[in-house]
């Protein structure tokens, strides 16, 4: 195991300064409210390679920065200021417009996220943003090293809450195009439906294959019969029980897996098919240097602040921006 994880280091410290990719989960979403300006600015004044962030789509066709289709009352008020009191509307069945009436920048006192995000500082007057907010706030920064990697939210069994694989995939690479970001942008899920589409429409587009296999979650299904329905109709155990080798064949370029389900066996095998592999959302320090160890490509982290100070010595952490 010494000689494994020594080697692993090793790798990780001869690595190009700008190889290893630091990635702010939701922005910052230990430090500042997830998902918004704010909390992206956050990440980028500690310094990231790529903003991880997630994507919904409104009733007129905006994208939207959004990890939840419906309105979240842990972290939502209403246009009363007051927090939710249950579920909000599904993202899809409001305008742009309405949506702006919400504000995001708080959590709401007493529940579960609270207690598990008490760092979290919060704001008044915070915004779910347009996708092109995200994109222009690190044009306007002049930050072109800073990359994007964009999760379709969406499940197999979402129906109306989202617009379907096809439609989310079009209008993603649409996004991407128009800002010149081809080069820049990852497209990641764990419903690969969203990711075929997009290597049908444009290839060239850097394409991430999320993983869990988990007691509650698992979006893989090994031995069950068929192909899980997160998959795109390819099936695990047609490729030998093997999660690298199932990522293989949906053709993405990185593997990125629940980070308790990852060893270093795991990233050599994946390594030895061409792919990179990124675990998420790794956040405290112990687990953050057990990730390294394994000789990972890239980590996402809530604490993108933990993520620096965990590195290895003489690994380059990424660049701070100066936010105007």
């Amino acid at each position: 195991m010494k000689l494994i994880r020594a080697s692993a280091i090793l790798a990780l410290m001869t690595l190009p300064a700008s190889a290893f990719d630091l990635q702010g989960h939701r922005g910052a979403r230990g430090l500042a409210p997830e998902n918004t300006i704010p909390g992206f600015e956050t990440a980028l004044r500690i310094g990231v390679t790529t903003l991880e962030l997630d994507t919904a789509m409104t009733r007129d066709g905006v994208l939207v920065v959004s990890h939840d289709s419906q309105l979240n009352p842990e972290h939502t008020r209403g246009p009363d200021g007051a927090f939710l009191k249950e579920q909000g509307p599904a993202i899809r069945s409001l305008t742009f417009a309405e949506l702006q009436r919400y504000d995001v920048g708080r959590i709401q006192p007493g529940t579960a996220y609270a207690a598990r995000f008490s760092t979290q500082k919060g704001a008044d007057d915070v915004r779910i943003p347009a996708l092109t907010e995200v994109f222009d706030l690190v044009k306007r920064n002049n930050a072109d090293h800073i990359r994007f990697n964009i999760e379709t939210k969406l499940t197999p069994t979402s129906g109306a809450d989202t617009p379907d694989p096809e439609a989310f995939a079009a209008a993603l690479v649409k996004a991407i195009q128009d800002a010149n970001l081809t080069k820049r942008a990852s497209i990641q899920s764990f419903d690969w439906r969203t990711l075929m589409a997009t290597k049908r429409i444009a290839p060239e587009i850097e394409r991430v294959c999320l993983t869990i296999q988990s007691p509650g979650e698992d979006n893989i299904q090994s031995g069950k019969p068929g192909p899980s329905p997160w998959t795109a109709g390819l099936d695990i155990d047609e490729h030998g029980g093997s999660v690298p080798r199932l990522v293989k064949a949906a053709d993405c370029a990185v593997w990125s897996p629940y980070y308790r389900n990852v060893t270093a066996t795991l990233v050599k095998e994946a390594h030895g098919l061409g792919l990179k592999v990124i675990p998420w959302t790794v956040n405290e320090m112990a687990d953050l240097e057990l990730m390294y160890q394994t000789g990972i490509d890239g980590i996402i982290s809530d604490y993108p602040d933990r993520a620096r100070a965990a590195l290895p010595k003489g690994v380059a952490a990424p660049k701070p921006v100066s936010i105007k």
